[in-house]
């Protein structure tokens, strides 16, 4: 018999392996940018759609998870999603071309959108006194699963001389997450959504600060999910070590999701960590654009720092908001979606300025850029306003 302490360190764990089934499938693309191109005849444009089209989906999905879930349930929505993972990864087994191998990162990605539109509320809800490092905890692991991605995608096509198993190997910790989620996940009343509140979110600045904040930083992660792997084999370096340098950062990007969280559960105001995270983030790009073969491995570690922290912080900072775990919960799903329609737009514009310029390096600056302008959106993310500048009732 399961006790309670056991059924709860069972819900840690499902919430960690969810976690790191989000970001597999888009970080083992780079790794195997080449002898994808070779077999689908994709160009640049087109094998950016692998990223585009999965965060445009994160986007649109958070937007509709409220109505998702006043339909399904929380629970039914969170086994759906890692049901729709599992498909999607199996699906890359069989891909016959380039349009179909997009398809799957579309499949994958709506389950994975739905995850991440049902996760914050639920953590919120079953750990609110543990709600920094259990959000930690789960960006950890997200991060975490992008670095299992880049690291096992070339090892598993190196030996299976087949990139499509290279792709297709991540249904099976999808499969072990949706076991363990549909015996340990909580068995929630039916929430009922209110819409309403999610239009009068939208008519209120501070939804479109974090937005702003969240999409610009994660344009970052999404264009080196991309580009990182090909902007180094272009400079001579192997699939497999171009990919050992992506798991370097992604496992630098676990660490910082993990740390920083805990490191700031004492004070509300998160800025100056956040600050922190930035400047890693401005001087692993400049390092990138700059002087990329030197160091290359500190310019990793410091931009996966900046960019986990970053992340995990931002998911913090929008459900302390609001102390209504469902109303915190739509808040997050709006900033995910909208950041993430924002997102999408980074990859495909690296690839069109390597089409203009011929290398990655204006990209890579474009990007400090952006990271100087959140510097400037998150000094008005002071926690003594957040009652002030969220209201649920319409005037």
């Amino acid at each position: 018999m399961i006790t309670s302490s056991n059924s709860r360190f069972m819900l840690v764990m499902t919430v960690a392996l969810v976690g790191l089934n989000l970001r597999p499938f888009m970080t083992s693309i780079g790794p195997l940018v080449n002898p994808i191109r070779s077999g689908t005849g994709l160009n640049l444009q087109a094998v950016a759609l692998l990223t585009l089209v999965p965060m445009l989906l994160m986007g649109v999905i958070a937007f509709a998870g409220p109505a998702i879930q006043s339909v399904l349930g929380e629970r039914k929505t969170i086994l759906s999603a890692l049901a729709i993972i599992c498909l999607g990864c199996v699906l890359r087994f069989i891909v016959p071309n380039g349009i179909f191998l997009i398809l799957t990162a579309a499949i994958i990605g709506l389950g994975v959108a739905m995850v991440q539109a049902s996760f914050p509320s639920m953590i919120k809800r079953e750990f609110a006194d543990h709600l920094g490092p259990m959000m930690g905890l789960y960006s950890a692991m997200l991060m975490g699963g992008g670095a299992l991605g880049a690291l096992i995608a070339p090892v598993v096509t190196g030996i299976s001389r087949d990139w499509k198993t290279g792709l297709s190997v991540f249904a099976l910790p999808a499969i072990a997450a949706f076991a363990l989620a549909g015996y340990f996940l909580p068995r929630p009343a039916l929430a009922r959504y209110q819409l309403p509140t999610v239009g009068l979110l939208l008519k209120q600045r501070r939804t479109w600060l974090l937005i702003c904040c969240f999409g610009l930083i994660n344009g970052g992660y999404s264009s080196i999910v991309a580009w990182l792997a090909p902007a180094y084999q272009e400079l001579g370096w192997s699939a497999t070590a171009s990919g050992n340098l992506m798991a370097v950062l992604t496992l630098s990007q676990a660490a910082a999701a993990l740390i920083l969280p805990y490191l700031s559960r004492s004070n509300q105001d998160r800025r100056i960590w956040i600050g922190l995270t930035l400047v890693m983030q401005l001087l692993g790009f400049a390092g990138l654009a700059f002087i990329p073969e030197y160091l290359p491995y500190l310019w990793m570690m410091s931009l996966g720092a900046g960019l986990g922290g970053c992340f995990a912080l931002l998911m913090i900072v929008v459900l302390d908001h609001l102390d209504d775990p469902a109303h915190a919960g739509q808040l997050s799903a709006l900033m995910q979606g909208g950041g993430f329609l924002l997102a999408a737009i980074a990859p495909w514009l690296l690839a069109v300025f390597h089409g203009l310029t011929g290398g990655y390096t204006f990209g890579w600056i474009w990007h400090i850029v952006m990271v100087m302008l959140v510097s400037i959106l998150i000094i008005r993310l002071n926690p003594t306003h957040y009652s002030k500048v969220i209201r649920l009732t319409s005037p």
